[in-house]
């Protein structure tokens, strides 16, 4: 009798997704698969990461304690801003990295909420929503 394993190439082109973009905002091998990690453990950050691979744009899902994905990019901008005391956007600003980011603060913040909200609200900008 032969087995078969059944395999998902979808994954295997969303991981491979997920590395070239890495790659292109200079992150690690190592924070890649952590952030990796964080997408297998949460089927809905996940999707969303599918979301942003087929329109580049950021779902409005998930939500913790009412903020988006986008509510952690905006802050996540912000964070750059302040990091490199510009005040505003600029060209220098990898936007691919901002992504990323916002991802990867969305799967602390559903463990966490607590502090992320904290410093959000610290923050301005956010867009949201209860």
């Amino acid at each position: 009798m032969s087995a078969s394993i059944i395999f998902d190439q979808s994954r295997l082109k969303v991981y491979d997704s997920l590395v070239r973009i890495s790659e292109y905002a200079g992150k690690s091998g190592e924070w890649c698969n952590e952030l990796w990690g964080e997408l297998l453990v949460d089927q809905e950050l996940y999707d969303a990461f599918v979301y942003y691979l087929e329109h580049h744009g950021l779902a409005e899902f998930p939500k913790c304690e009412g903020y988006s994905l986008t509510d952690c990019y905006v802050w996540e901008m912000e964070q750059d801003n302040l990091r490199r005391d510009t005040g505003k956007n600029t060209a220098q600003c990898n936007k691919e990295e901002m992504v990323l980011h916002a991802f990867m603060t969305m799967a602390k913040m559903k463990r966490a909420p607590e502090k992320f909200i904290r410093k959000f609200q610290d923050g301005r900008g956010m867009d949201q929503t209860m």
